[in-house]
């Protein structure tokens, strides 16, 4: 008997397991995705909400924050806020990419969203953040908010761009494949390796295991994603702009969600600033101009589909109101959403909303909680796939959604 050089387990570690299943336990009678895509962005590390999505109304901002305020709109200083209505600004990064889209009313921010998490820990919130169960009681580390919903909707074909699936798609009753985009490399196996595996995951004993479904599904993802890249590569040969780091991440993951995958998942890192993270330039600013550009570049990737499409932009805390010591900002509490789309109803500010003062701080360090992301989010899921509230209820357990009428 042959024995090959490949399990299951060193499929799933190279990304190419996977496949939306239909499960069993999946709900009958389910309302259909038809042709909604949807599209979370988890910022890690807690990203800085106050200096992207400035409080530019409340002095105690600029008397909390001595060197690292963002300056109130000015059109005649480049380096100001840009207008988004009495009581806020945006951050001059994003004057070229989203401001756009807040102008046309493909882009809303919720601020005072979050958790009623106050570990400010980065990993439990970050679980508590995926896993979308209630906080008290035991956690359910099989089951993530998204993986309930992929099990709730019809047709859904999820996929997570990050190293390995995270906890927000985890399921026990369907499999969702993942593939880290910016390091996609030519497929391992050729032809007759492929049907080797296939087959070997064919037998009665392997579909056990692991459905040879999966395991087909695994290599095409694979075949789509070196398939898009070698597009951008004869793009970028023709004289067009080759956008490096997420922007270029964010036109392969347009790409692959074009006619393939309508529910997907995408990390963006590096948003701890402790030190130095300035102002109108400097660290964050960087960061936020990246993650800027990116989406504007999925947006504008997505064509046509863009008008289908939700961008949800979530992380697991704020960060503390009153810059540190050190130029920086610490573990906080709440912080601010976005939601981008073609279907958005945008150009807003959404949700409860409280003057930023020494007396309104949670416990007189950082932004309240006023809407619960669970809550928020499940309204969301709500309007785009016509949800039940007990449909809901089985992705949000415990919640009841509130229509904040973004989408």
């Amino acid at each position: 008997m042959t024995a090959f050089p490949f399990s299951r387990r060193d499929l799933l570690a190279a990304g190419l397991a996977g496949g939306a299943l239909m499960a069993s336990s999946r709900v009958l009678a389910v309302p259909a995705l038809g042709s909604q895509r949807l599209l979370v962005v988890f910022l890690r590390g807690a990203y800085d909400a106050a200096n992207i999505i400035v409080p530019v109304s409340s002095d105690f901002y600029y008397a909390a924050r001595p060197t690292i305020a963002i300056a109130r709109p000015d059109p005649a200083n480049p380096k100001a806020a840009l207008p988004l209505d009495s009581d806020w600004g945006l951050h001059p990064a994003l004057a070229e990419s989203l401001y756009p889209l807040w102008q046309k009313r493909q882009l809303a921010f919720v601020p005072f969203a979050g958790t009623d998490d106050m570990s400010r820990s980065h990993f439990e919130t970050q679980d508590t953040i995926e896993l979308g169960q209630p906080l008290a009681g035991s956690r359910d580390y099989r089951s993530g908010f998204l993986g309930r919903l992929a099990a709730t909707v019809a047709g859904c074909h999820p996929i997570a761009f990050s190293n390995q699936v995270p906890i927000a798609f985890h399921s026990a009753s369907l499999q969702v494949p993942n593939l880290a985009v910016n390091t996609v490399t030519k497929p391992s196996f050729d032809a007759r390796q492929q049907k080797l595996i296939e087959a070997m995951y064919a037998t009665p004993t392997a579909q056990a295991l692991a459905p040879q479904v999966a395991v087909t599904e695994g290599f095409s993802v694979r075949a789509d994603a070196y398939g898009a890249l070698q597009d951008e590569m004869v793009k970028a040969s023709r004289g067009a702009v080759n956008p490096r780091g997420f922007e270029a991440q964010a036109r392969r993951i347009a790409a692959l969600m074009q006619d393939r995958f309508n529910l997907a998942f995408l990390d963006v890192g590096g948003w701890d600033t402790h030190t130095n993270q300035g102002a109108a330039d400097g660290a964050l600013a960087n960061r936020i101009g990246d993650l800027g550009r990116g989406l504007a570049a999925f947006a504008e990737a997505s064509g046509p589909q863009w008008t289908n499409t939700t961008v949800i932009v979530i992380s697991e805390f704020g960060r503390t109101f009153r810059e540190n010591g050190n130029k920086g900002t610490d573990h906080g509490h709440g912080s601010t959403y976005w939601v981008l789309g073609g279907n958005v109803r945008g150009g807003r500010m959404v949700g409860p909303q409280v003057r930023l003062s020494a007396d309104t701080l949670n416990q007189q360090r950082d932004l309240p909680v006023l809407t619960d992301y669970r809550a928020l989010l499940g309204g969301i899921f709500a309007r785009l796939y016509g949800l039940s509230s007990q449909q809901i209820s089985a992705v949000f357990p415990g919640m009841q959604p509130v229509d904040l009428g973004l989408v």
